[in-house]
């Protein structure tokens, strides 16, 4: 009878997550143009197929939760590590750098004076505060690209090495506190010694597994492409584990060497980032469905004005404020300030330390939990929603060009002695009107196809180039200098 049950238990749960994965992912774009974050209606979606709404689904396993959570945060950090040019981190490692260290301190201080002042004990609120003092990389990314909005370099590089580098700092923070708890022993300067060294042994790590994963798929080649995927993902789990396994912090490792790796050209390149990008958002489903299922509707009301009152309090006073004295040796302008203070976002990452406490049954653990996910809901509902209009408001939306609305790529397993690069043709650039046989091109470097709105126009001698044309040109590595003298600024696909 166990043997029948098994395969009809495996069906239901595989149903259900049929059945809410393909909601939340169906249900993304309207929830999108009603102005709701995408992360409210996953933790919906999951309330409705939890222990007291429709789906009935008893799902209370923390560990499992906490498990899946660390693995759905590394695919989320390699993700948003591919896509963070090398480049611009120069510009913003120092401020996202204070940002992701005393700005995680300062906040889980300032979160728990006010949950203090909530009816916390201390040390309760010391841990609530720890957990809820990190943004999160996967709430940050897609808010960020998924707005439409190009910010402004300076402002959207900060926010992003925030949300990758602050992790660490988070976790330490949570583990310590609830260390605390169960000991009854006070915080020391031993701290602040483990911080350093976790971040240390993480940042060695994981220059040393990114230099060494762009050795190996420089070097390697394999039978299909597809395993490109598992190989990258091979490099991901394992810049995350061996550092943890010495002590190091395996989150900072993570992000760390998939900016390196992601910085130089790759073999299936479009393939891979799309593949990543697909993960890290099934990562994310997952985490928020996961929130939804375990939290009691019942229970909630408990901790109701509690969670609320302590959302607003972060959104409003703590974030902004830390934000505030971390950014003003930097001399950022005052509307930059407020906007990196504002879009302070919560996500995955508290859901995954919350559990934390559960786990190692710490005093008060169950309330925390529950006042985490008010926070969340708020920090999604108030901060999330309002960040593509307090884009436009404050003037930070970027002129970059838009990114062409089709793209073409060269796949290969081999290295090749070529690129295919996308250029913008903006109204003022000097060839804007003219036809593709005036362009004086260098060497072997030719036009091979131009995207115009939704039409893809073949590149013949007297095609003209119009202005907002997205031209495709196959040269050289040693021409590509040449031509983007020629043509003006390269365009990210």
């Amino acid at each position: 009878m166990q043997q029948l049950n098994e395969p009809t238990s495996t069906a239901f749960l595989l149903t259900a997550l049929g059945v809410l994965m393909g909601g939340a992912a169906l249900f993304s774009r309207a929830a999108g143009r009603f102005g709701v974050p995408v992360a409210l209606l996953f933790i919906f979606l999951g309330i409705l197929g939890g222990s007291e709404g429709i789906g009935g689904i008893a799902f209370e396993n923390y560990g499992f939760t906490f498990r899946l959570g660390t693995v759905a945060l590394v695919f989320i950090l390699f993700d948003g590590g591919l896509n963070t040019p090398l480049a611009s981190v120069r510009e913003g490692i120092k401020p996202a750098g204070v940002l992701a260290t005393l700005g995680v301190i300062g906040t889980a201080a300032a979160t728990g004076v006010a949950a203090r002042l909530f009816g916390f004990e201390w040390k309760q609120a010391l841990l609530l505060g720890a957990i809820v003092s990190s943004t999160d990389a996967a709430a940050v990314f897609a808010v960020l690209r998924g707005s439409g909005l190009h910010l402004k370099r300076r402002v959207g590089v900060t926010l992003e090495l925030e949300s990758g580098l602050n992790d660490p700092m988070a976790v330490i923070l949570t583990m310590s506190v609830t260390g605390m708890l169960l000991s009854g022993e006070p915080l020391g300067w031993g701290l602040l010694l483990e911080a350093a060294v976790q971040m240390v042994v993480g940042a060695a790590m994981g220059v040393g597994f990114g230099y060494a994963g762009r050795l190996l798929l420089k070097r390697v080649h394999l039978a299909a492409g597809g395993l490109y995927p598992v190989l990258t993902l091979a490099l991901a789990f394992l810049a995350f584990g061996v550092p943890s396994l010495f002590y190091g912090s395996g989150f900072l490792a993570v992000y760390i060497a998939a900016m390196l790796i992601g910085d130089v050209s790759l073999p299936y390149r479009s393939g891979l980032l799309r593949v990543h990008d697909a993960l890290a958002w099934l990562a994310q489903v997952c985490m928020f469905l996961m929130l939804g299922l375990l939290v009691s509707p019942s229970k909630l009301a408990e901790v109701a004005w509690v969670g609320a009152g302590m959302g607003l309090v972060l959104a409003f006073i703590a974030r902004p404020l830390v934000v505030f004295l971390c950014l003003l040796p930097f001399r950022f302008p005052w509307r930059e300030t407020l906007y990196v203070g504002w879009v302070g976002l919560r996500g995955a990452v508290p859901i995954i330390l919350a559990t934390f406490p559960v786990l190692a049954q710490a005093p008060g653990a169950f309330p925390i939990f529950n006042v985490v996910f008010f926070i969340v809901v708020v920090n999604a509902l108030v901060p999330g929603s309002t960040v593509p209009w307090l884009t436009r408001r404050l003037g930070l939306v970027s002129l970059a060009p838009p990114p062409p609305p089709a793209s073409l790529e060269l796949t290969s397993m081999h290295h090749l002695d070529g690129e295919l690069v996308p250029f913008y043709i903006a109204p003022a650039s000097a060839v804007a009107g003219a036809t593709i046989a005036e362009l004086p091109l260098p060497g072997s470097a030719v036009v091979t196809l131009i995207v115009r709105g939704k039409e893809l126009v073949p590149a013949k001698g007297a095609t003209q180039l119009l202005p907002g044309d997205h031209v495709y040109i196959f040269c050289k590595p040693a021409e590509l200098a040449e031509v983007h003298l020629l043509l003006g600024q390269q365009m990210d696909e």
